[in-house]
């Protein structure tokens, strides 16, 4: 039960710290008001995992806004690269009825 509005990323594991950890991130109940860039950012090479349940994205008519980002996550402080988005069930675990988009 969260809402936020103006964001770049909403959840964000963090992609290039020096200690790396799995990290599982479970959101629920928000409403992401655009504009915004991503609700969520995961390391898959670390692990990491993403539930999403019950999120409204409002404003967004040309769902611009990521659900999930996944990314290669490194501990040499460069910026991590993309390693696609959208749910697989492994990482990103949501469907298509979990977002509605108003």
């Amino acid at each position: 039960n969260f809402a936020v509005k103006n964001f770049g990323t909403f959840a964000r594991s963090c992609g290039n710290c020096k200690t790396q950890y799995k990290r599982t991130i479970n959101l629920s109940g928000i409403e992401a008001t655009y504009k915004g860039n991503k609700l969520v950012g995961i390391n898959t090479n670390y692990g990491d995992s993403a539930t999403l349940r019950n999120i409204t994205i409002v404003g967004d008519t040309g769902k611009k806004i990521v659900p999930c980002q996944k990314y290669i996550g490194n501990s040499t402080g460069a910026e991590p690269a993309t390693n696609g988005s959208g749910p697989d069930g492994t990482y990103c675990k949501y469907s298509a009825s979990d977002i509605t988009y108003k």
